[in-house]
């Protein structure tokens, strides 16, 4: 991961057309394996107004247990696709009501994760960590109640620094959409990185 990090970085600063050569390669499994902590960190259906961040972000957690099948679009810099993979997302509780622990596998990127997913009252965020076979944890937050989350600045090859933001949209109960977007000039431009759209998985009976 962290190779392909700095590999994708670099690509990015060169040329509109490494960018896309990137989509299909590194980048993208940085933005899989990221997508895994935030799009189930924001999968909770529309809640009414009248409830708090927290007892949102509570609501979230719960409604997030269960099984999700997903499509992931890789998308080159105009936004156009540039690949598609499917996968799949469980998740059971851990600790009821507050801890949610959970599986993530994209077979053809080659993907499996393990993920906690919570809510830190103290610091008024919601927060899911993810990490995989290579080691590397990754950790995505944002605002209690919120749309958005982002990692947490990584260094690049080249002495500068990336980060990944994800904002979901379209969300129903069994089915919501999302985005996820990286920057590499500290968010003065962000560019598109993968769609993704999650369908909650029927069980037989």
């Amino acid at each position: 991961m962290p190779g392909s990090i700095r590999n994708s970085t670099r690509n990015t600063r060169n040329s509109t057309r490494n960018r896309a050569r990137t989509r299909g390669s590194g980048l993208s499994k940085v933005l899989a394996a990221v997508a895994v902590v935030a799009t189930v960190a924001a999968a909770a259906a529309q809640e009414p107004a009248s409830e708090t961040a927290l007892e949102r972000s509570l609501a979230q957690l719960r409604h997030v247990v269960g099984g999700w099948d997903v499509v992931t679009e890789m998308l080159n810099p105009d936004g156009t696709v540039a690949g598609s993979a499917s996968g799949t997302y469980d998740f059971e509780w851990a600790v009821p009501g507050r801890v949610v622990r959970g599986i993530s596998e994209i077979p053809e990127l080659g993907q499996r994760s393990a993920i906690l997913f919570f809510v830190d009252e103290a610091r008024a965020e919601i927060e899911m960590v993810s990490v995989g076979a290579d080691g590397r944890l990754w950790r995505m937050r944002g605002p209690l109640g919120g749309e958005t989350r982002t990692t947490e600045e990584y260094a690049t090859a080249d002495g500068g620094t990336g980060q990944l933001r994800f904002t979901r949209y379209a969300v129903s109960a069994d089915r919501f959409e999302s985005k996820m977007e990286w920057t590499d000039d500290g968010g003065a431009t962000w560019h598109p990185g993968n769609h993704q759209v999650f369908v909650r998985r029927v069980v037989a009976r």
